[in-house]
């Protein structure tokens, strides 16, 4: 099926009130422009210089994210060129962005990204860090940085019952925050769980957004050879 085919399927799945982010990394501005052209406008990149590439080349109402692990030395160019950061994972990080965005008198959208899977090799805040972190006083003096969101990753497996559990876990935070922190405000708004193998676990378990590649693009070039 055709790239545009493949929107509309995985649209047809998704109820009102959950977004596509459609993971373009490593995916030709060919793909990308498919996509466009059947209506999608959020892509999702993970590294920087393709992600600069892909912003000079490619139309300028599209909405970027980044949603791969940022270093510090990199805040600096991702800022300008993305409408929300998924996948801040650490208080330094946190920081260095506030930092940043302050000196280019930028407000930066962002998600912060929970470590919910068994897997070690992924990044991100514990629970307890969470926590921590929204009764400091770096959350209190945020001026740039808008926390809209939180993000995560289900362990990758077959087991249905154990992803749903990370995401159901993943929930119950992000409601916790909301009552707590944002009970009157309407900016934290994004739960970013749900790739292709299991977005619809996700939708079930309350995902306001996906983040799909293969669904959409098919396979990356790289993993063709």
């Amino acid at each position: 099926m055709s790239i545009t085919e493949n929107i509309h399927n995985v649209m047809a799945t998704l109820p009102s009130g959950v977004k596509l982010v459609g993971v373009s990394k490593f995916h030709p501005d060919s793909a990308i422009l498919e996509a466009y052209q059947a209506g999608q406008r959020m892509f999702g990149e993970s590294r920087v210089q393709e992600l600069i590439q892909k912003h000079a080349a490619l139309p300028k109402d599209i909405a970027w994210h980044f949603i791969g692990h940022l270093q510090s030395n990199k805040i600096k160019t991702v800022l300008p060129l993305v409408s929300l950061i998924q996948s801040v994972d650490s208080v330094h990080l946190i920081e260095e962005m506030e930092h940043e965005a302050a000196k280019q008198n930028r407000h930066v959208d962002c998600l912060l990204q929970v470590h919910i899977a068994k897997e070690p090799t992924k990044y991100g805040f514990t629970f307890d860090e969470i926590h921590r972190f929204f009764q400091s006083n770096l959350f209190s003096s945020l001026k740039q940085l808008h926390i809209v969101g939180l993000m995560g990753m289900a362990t990758y497996t077959e087991d249905v019952e154990m992803i749903r559990s990370e995401f159901r876990a993943l929930k119950t935070l992000f409601d916790e925050l909301k009552t707590g922190y944002f009970q009157h405000a309407d900016d934290f708004h994004t739960l970013s769980i749900g790739m292709t193998n299991d977005y619809l676990i996700a939708i079930d378990e309350g995902s306001t957004m996906v983040r799909i590649g293969t669904a959409v693009f098919g396979l990356r070039p790289c993993a063709l050879v």
